[in-house]
């Protein structure tokens, strides 16, 4: 009994052993990494859709238009919360050379377009000049 149970545990290591060869040969050569295709922290599907996400950098201050086409702000800031959501986007629509700013807090979720311009349908000047003053925290 003790030698047919020796057996079969010697059959299943051996079986393992042979379907594991193929991945610790090392002499199959993969392919040099691509910039930007590393991953860290995240999922190889998730890279695809960080590629098609927009950078901050490039949608900062540029101007905030309504469905008419008509400019209304310049989008000055992006609020991310503690869990890491982007929440609101921070618009100025007035003043000029920085003087008499009027800053609004506008949910993200309302912009229907980020690219190749960023879209707040509904909204006009007059109606964002209207809304609460939008200040920063002190910290």
């Amino acid at each position: 009994m003790r030698k047919a149970a020796k057996l079969a545990v010697l059959g299943v290591v051996a079986a393992t052993a042979v379907k594991a060869a193929p991945l610790l040969q090392t002499d199959q050569k993969q392919p040099p990494p691509v910039a930007g295709g590393a991953v860290l922290g995240v999922e190889v599907r998730e890279v695809a859709l960080i590629a098609e996400g927009y950078r901050v950098s490039k949608i900062l201050n540029q101007s905030v238009y309504n469905d008419k086409n008509e400019k209304i702000g310049k989008l000055e800031e992006l609020i991310v919360k503690p869990d890491g959501k982007l929440s609101w986007a921070i618009v100025d629509v007035g003043g000029f050379l920085g003087m008499g700013k009027h800053r609004v807090a506008i949910p993200v979720g309302q912009f229907t377009s980020m690219a190749p311009r960023l879209v707040l349908p509904g909204a006009t000047k007059e109606a964002l000049e209207q809304m609460p003053q939008f200040d920063y925290a002190k910290s």
